[in-house]
């Protein structure tokens, strides 16, 4: 009987790393395409990239607010940018109806209201996302994670129907009360006063957070629950007043950025939370959800390729596109790098 033949190992060739050279080549090839720009038109790309960035800190600060909101619950709250679109609402009704400001208001008299309505906003918008938290999401927090999601979309519909009778189907137009005389000129490209003062507001709101996050008492509460909420409540922290304090936070984030983006944008409509939402959400996992810093830097990544598609001349696919390629750069984040930007690779769970 002849002795069996030995099997030998089945050998596997190693795949190429296709996605990490298709990652580099688009992302040459966007370097490329800004660096010709550059060239061609460098004052004007200028003026784009600051436009790009105060559109960004806008994004800022509503992407933290799903970062918050998602580190704490992992829940992706889709209501925060209608929670937005009504500051704006709020802001618009001030300015316009209760304090009648008009076109190129002298400093003495915007300034104080649009501190006052900076203030009302925030807490305007904070008390509603609080509600909001306890109402619609509190007594989801045992259920699977489908219940609370489909939860949040429902509320995005509700506010957006609250907005739609509120002020109707119409853009709701605001007046230049920001001024918009230039803060420096270089060659042909100008930065003005207004792009200027929602950074001067929203830099201070930015750090003021962090330091709430990392050194007080209560951000330390939020961090504990965020890592294990059983542990936290054993160690006497107060669960349900922290997830709401979070939440309260979150939407004072969203009235900020509702003022600005109505003095900034001079218009604001029922749909635009939608809009801007999902612009803001797509700027939190770019730079990494639940990650402070990666929703900042995220931010300012969407805010600059708006900027850029929509404000350069050389073969820029123009603002009705500017959608589809802030998904297409969600959708190749999520094959690249899941964690985003700044996010950590964790293990999953067995």
């Amino acid at each position: 009987m002849a002795t069996a033949a030995r099997r030998q190992p089945i050998t596997i060739p190693q795949k190429l790393p296709v996605l990490p050279i298709v990652g580099l080549v688009l992302v040459g090839a966007l370097v490329a395409w800004l660096g010709v720009n550059l060239v061609k038109t460098p004052y004007d790309f200028l003026e784009i990239l600051l436009i790009g960035v105060t559109l960004g800190a806008v994004y800022a600060l509503v992407a933290l607010g799903y970062t918050l909101v998602y580190g704490i619950l992992e829940l992706i709250n889709f209501a925060h940018g209608d929670v937005f679109m009504l500051g704006a609402m709020m802001a618009a009704t001030l300015t316009v109806q209760v304090f009648n400001l008009q076109d190129n208001e002298s400093a003495t008299k915007w300034i104080p209201v649009v501190l006052l309505a900076l203030v009302i906003g925030m807490l305007f918008c904070g008390t509603l996302n609080a509600t909001i938290e306890f109402i619609a999401y509190r007594p989801l927090r045992g259920a699977p994670r489908l219940a609370p999601l489909i939860t949040a979309i429902g509320m995005s519909f509700i506010l957006q129907n609250i907005g739609l009778a509120w002020k109707g189907s119409n853009y709701v137009p605001i007046p230049n009360i920001l001024p918009r005389g230039n803060v420096f000129h270089v060659g042909t490209a100008d930065y003005q006063w207004n792009k200027l003062i929602v950074l001067l507001v929203t830099a201070p709101v930015l750090v003021g957070l962090v330091y709430l996050v990392q050194q007080t008492r209560q951000g330390k509460a939020m961090r504990a629950t965020a890592q294990d909420k059983d542990a936290a409540a054993m160690m006497g922290i107060n669960v349900n007043r922290t997830i709401s304090f979070t939440f309260l936070i979150a939407g004072a984030l969203a009235g900020v950025a509702g003022l600005l983006y109505a003095l900034y944008v001079t218009n604001v409509r029922y749909d635009q939370g939608f809009q801007l939402g999902l612009l803001a959400f797509t700027s939190a996992v770019l730079g990494g959800i639940g990650n402070l810093p990666g929703a900042v830097l995220g931010a300012l990544c969407i805010g600059l390729i708006q900027a850029f598609n929509e404000g350069l001349s050389w073969h820029a696919p123009g603002s009705d596109w500017t959608q589809s390629i802030v998904f297409s750069i969600l959708i190749l984040i999520l094959v690249f790098r899941p964690e985003g930007l700044l996010g950590e690779r964790t293990p999953e769970g067995g």
